[in-house]
Order: C-alpha cells, then structure tokens, then sequence
C-alpha cells in the first residue's frame, strides 16, 4: 500500500543535505567534496593536454582531423560534467527523517501489532529495499552504493545520472588514448622539437600523465558501467548484492527494469538533462512500507 505523510512532523521543509536554497541536494562530506574538486581538475587537465597540446596545434596541418576530434571530445566532456553534477546535485531518494512518530504512524493508519520497519539511526519508516547510508546520514531508496567521486549515493531517483557519467567518461577516456597514440605517432615520426608547442621532456610528461588517467579512468568507469548494468538488468542493487539478500520484492524483467531507470526508449536515455519518462509518480512523500 501506498501511504501519504510529511517529511516532518511539525510539516515543514527538512533542509538537511541541501543547499541553493534548498533547490539542490548537497552532501557536506569533505572526503567526497575533496574527491569531486579532483575530478573536475583531471577532466581540466585532459582538456589542457588535448586542445593545447594535440588538436589545436596540428589543425593547420590536419583541420579535418582535429575539427571533428575537437567536437567529439569536447561533447563528451560536456556531456560527462553535467551528468557529473546532475548525479551529485539530485536527491537519490532519500526518506524523510523523523517519520516513525506516534502521530505519523497514526496518520499512516498503521493498526496496533501491525509490523513496518523502522531505521533506528534516522528514525525513519524505511520502505522496502532502502538502506541507511552513514555518509549522507539518510535512508536512500534502492540504494546502491555511496560513491565520494560524485559526493553523493547512488540511489532511486539518479542512478540514470551515475550510469551516464560512467558511460561518457569511458568513452572520453577511450578516445584520449586513441589521440595520445596519434600524438606519440606524430612525434616519432617527425620531430619531437616541432611536433609540439612545448619541449620534448614536457611533452613526453604531459603525454605519458595523460595515458595513465586516460586508462585509469577508463578501466574504473568501464567497470562501473558494467557492474551498474548488471544490477539494473537483474533488478537488485550493489548492496542487495553485497548482502545477498533475498527478494522480498517482485522482480521486474530486464525491460521493466530498465525503463524503470531510464524511461522508455529514446534519445533521451543518453541526455543528462532529462528525467526518466516511467518515474514513479509518487513524490518523495510517498512510500510503498
């Protein structure tokens, strides 16, 4: 059944993990704050290497080449950052705090002897299939992991986000590694002095780094996206899995279980910008107990 309550006794707004005037979820972590300024500075420093050291300076002698690299990187560099804050701005679903009262559970119409599960770190009626998480101090529906590279859980309502950075941050990385081995090709064959704006040594530097975070992130994200796959096609999250708990739920086949992430099929699956068309309609005040 499906119940309606406040997300706090006294009816107003809890603004714990939020910010912007609490238009935004923030997670005020300072492991994952630490992890996502990182983030940003290695996307930069790619950007750097890529633009000022492979594309631009070869466009006059290969403009093809570097326009159309130029546009596919720079793509999915954008593509990545904002399904980077998107996946770190958005509330994974998280229960409202302070629920499980004499009055809520009157309001709810639960009857004496009737069982509900109860989180005795938040106080919260936990629906089923949601976990408390120590980090943003919440219960999170059909959480799947905290991940500090974007500060934020991996939950019900951004998992589509996550699997979008995941994706295009593979992708970005693949590519890096398709122009750093150009770049190296260019150079042997001709003159390190000419082949770059910077000196042999710095070049060599710039290029080397750069291989060891395009393959470092390339093989964590690939990794990522498939372990998130995973658990969208088979219905059961990360921690369900870690846990091995049996399905209390009614499993969803691998259709329904995609949608219910990503919405029906569309160019919107791989847009940051757009929510899942299939999303519970509930609100965040709804929960199935």
């Amino acid at each position: 059944m499906h119940y309606s309550y406040s997300s706090l006794a006294s009816g107003g707004v809890d603004q714990h993990n939020r910010c912007l005037g609490n238009r935004a979820w923030c997670v005020k972590d300072i492991c994952g704050i630490v992890c996502v300024i990182m983030t940003w500075l290695l996307i930069l420093f790619a950007e750097f290497v890529v633009c000022g050291l492979i594309l631009l300076p070869s466009y006059s002698n290969y403009a093809a080449f570097s326009t159309i690299n130029m546009i596919i990187f720079q793509a999915l560099a954008f593509l990545a950052f904002v399904s980077h804050l998107r996946t770190m701005l958005s509330d994974p679903g998280a229960v409202p705090r302070g629920n499980a009262t004499k009055e809520m559970i009157e309001q709810m119409g639960y009857r004496e002897g009737q069982m509900f599960y109860k989180c005795p770190k938040c106080c919260s009626i936990k629906p089923d299939r949601a976990h408390h998480c120590s980090v943003c101090q919440r219960c999170i529906r059909k959480m799947d992991h905290h991940c500090p590279w974007v500060n934020n859980c991996v939950g019900e309502n951004n998992q589509k986000y996550f699997v979008l950075f995941t994706l295009y941050i593979a992708s970005m990385s693949v590519h890096t590694l398709f122009l750093v081995m150009s770049q190296f090709a260019e150079c042997v064959k001709n003159d390190w002095r000419t082949c770059s704006p910077y000196s042999p040594p710095a070049t060599i530097f710039l290029l080397l780094f750069l291989t060891f975070e395009g393959l470092m992130f390339g093989i964590f994200t690939i990794i990522m996206l498939s372990t998130q796959l995973n658990a969208i096609l088979n219905d059961q999250t990360g921690i369900e899995q870690l846990k091995k708990e049996e399905a209390r739920w009614a499993k969803k086949s691998r259709l329904k279980s995609i949608q219910s992430v990503f919405g029906r099929f569309s160019l919107a699956w791989f847009s940051p910008f757009t929510e899942p068309s299939c999303r519970s309609k509930f609100s965040s005040h709804f929960y199935s107990v």
